[in-house]
């Protein structure tokens, strides 16, 4: 009789020591499995990298002229073209600026800064008119790349009277429903009250 307790107790411990080491190992495998579930989501967010908002046309006409110094300061001569840009410039987000962070036990990214619009690029087309070379100030090759450098300079001179900096500002809800969708593909929320303590700041949480 004792040797059946004996053995009843040892099924029954056995029994609790196997349930004890396999709610160990789920907790463990559940936990890893969270974690990885964040690690990519906060990954997959970050690979979007630079998200476009607005676009815009510009078309600028100015002159470019140059004068250069000769035979002993006493003589001069001038180079000049009439320039005409054409350009495309896009304003957006730089999502590696995002603050983020994970929330594994409640599945939540947490969105706690959200970064300023800027000007992600510049595609200048440039065409030449007028051009008139100097008797020993003539138009090189690396005076081309000058002008072209400065044509881009030109147009993100103009763009903070365009506008499309405050447009931009606008779309930035936008932007976070985007990162929100991302974020839902795992079954994971955002959260992104925080941003509305300094909601001055943040123009897209305005009513």
């Amino acid at each position: 009789m004792d040797s059946m307790i004996e053995a009843l107790l040892g099924l029954i411990l056995g029994a609790i020591l196997m349930y004890w080491v396999y709610s160990m190992f789920a907790k463990k495998k559940k936990r890893e499995l969270t974690e990885h579930q964040s690690t990519v989501i906060l990954d997959k967010i970050k690979r979007v990298c630079k998200l476009v908002s607005v676009e815009g046309d510009f078309a600028e006409i100015y002159r470019y002229e140059n004068i250069k110094d000769g035979f002993m300061s006493i003589l001069s001569s001038k180079k000049k073209a009439l320039v005409v840009i054409n350009a495309k410039a896009q304003i957006g987000y730089d999502l590696k600026k995002l603050k983020l962070s994970a929330d594994n036990e409640k599945k939540r990214i947490i969105l706690t800064e959200f970064p300023e619009p800027e000007i992600l690029s510049i595609e200048p087309d440039i065409q030449f008119y007028d051009i008139k070379n100097g008797l020993f100030n003539s138009f090189s090759p690396d005076d081309l790349t000058k002008l072209n450098q400065n044509a881009k300079e030109h147009i993100r001179e103009k763009i903070p009277e365009s506008g499309l900096i405050d447009t931009a500002k606008k779309e930035a809800l936008e932007a976070v429903f985007l990162i929100e969708n991302i974020v839902e593909t795992i079954g994971w929320k955002l959260d992104y009250s925080a941003l509305e303590i300094s909601n001055s700041k943040k123009p897209f949480l305005e009513n």
